[in-house]
């Protein structure tokens, strides 16, 4: 699976979880927390969605360090080699 295919996945669970955000201001250096509007509770539904999508565990503690959709794009595509 491409980087660029990941990201898409990732965009659909975003809008798919918060369908009122707009799919235009989602870019690999989006700050997911702050710059989407998307709070904590909301970040965990996300990151629960994409793992059971990918098939893959990111440990919590990991999680914190996860800012930009980038970030959560090379989260997954490094457990997925």
């Amino acid at each position: 699976m491409s980087r660029q295919e990941i990201i898409d996945q990732i965009k659909r669970v975003i809008l798919d979880c918060f369908p009122d955000m707009d799919a235009e201001e989602l870019r690999e250096d989006s700050v997911i927390n702050t710059e989407t509007a998307i709070d904590s509770m909301g970040f965990v539904l996300i990151i629960c969605k994409l793992e059971a999508l990918f098939n893959v565990k990111i440990p919590e503690r990991q999680w914190q360090k996860l800012q930009t959709l980038g970030d959560v794009a090379d989260a997954i595509e490094k457990r997925l080699k």
